[in-house]
């Protein structure tokens, strides 16, 4: 692993002088737009001197008023009507392309369970002939049935003594 060169306290005066330097940007940003505020209301609101207007001409400055907010209104809507428009078919394309790309996909591969001689072939080729029988190379296991005990199924009371494991104790306890 490399070492960096900067030490720990230089990286730390770095990253204060960054972020001083970016605070500063911040700030003059933010009184920028405070300036293109003040000369946008400036250019296009022009100030009131209503103290000095009759009630006939407050009367048709209301009535300007009231048509310009209708047209702003107007205008507004229609972009919003728009806005909506272009977000509606932008997520009509983008689904389309979700449709396409889904058509052209390659699905999963799936196991598939060879022969030995199937993978044999397929592993040297179809020129070599290989015929491989694994059973061949198995032991051979008889079956006996003969080995198996074929024990009599009788009454289980009469060898009661001798599975007891008592061999003839028990006639003591039964004589009390």
């Amino acid at each position: 692993q490399k070492k960096s060169k900067i030490t720990a306290s230089r990286k730390l005066q770095l990253k204060t002088l960054m972020l001083q330097i970016a605070k500063q940007e911040l700030e003059q940003e933010e009184e920028e737009r405070g300036r293109e505020k003040q000369r946008y209301l400036a250019e296009h609101c022009t100030p009131l001197a209503l103290a000095s207007l009759p009630l006939a001409e407050l009367q048709e400055l209301c009535r300007e008023l009231h048509a310009r907010v209708d047209r702003v209104d107007e205008e507004r809507y229609d972009m919003q009507v728009r806005v909506s428009k272009n977000i509606n078919e932008i997520e009509d394309l983008n689904q389309k392309i979700f449709d396409l790309r889904g058509k052209f996909k390659r699905p999963a591969l799936r196991r598939v369970r060879l022969s030995a001689d199937a993978m044999m072939q397929a592993l040297l080729g179809s020129k070599h002939k290989v015929s491989m029988d694994l059973r061949a190379n198995l032991k051979q296991v008889k079956k006996d049935d003969a080995e198996k005990e074929n024990r009599e199924v009788g009454d289980w009371r009469k060898n009661i003594d001798a599975l007891s494991g008592m061999e003839g104790r028990k006639k003591k306890f039964e004589s009390w």
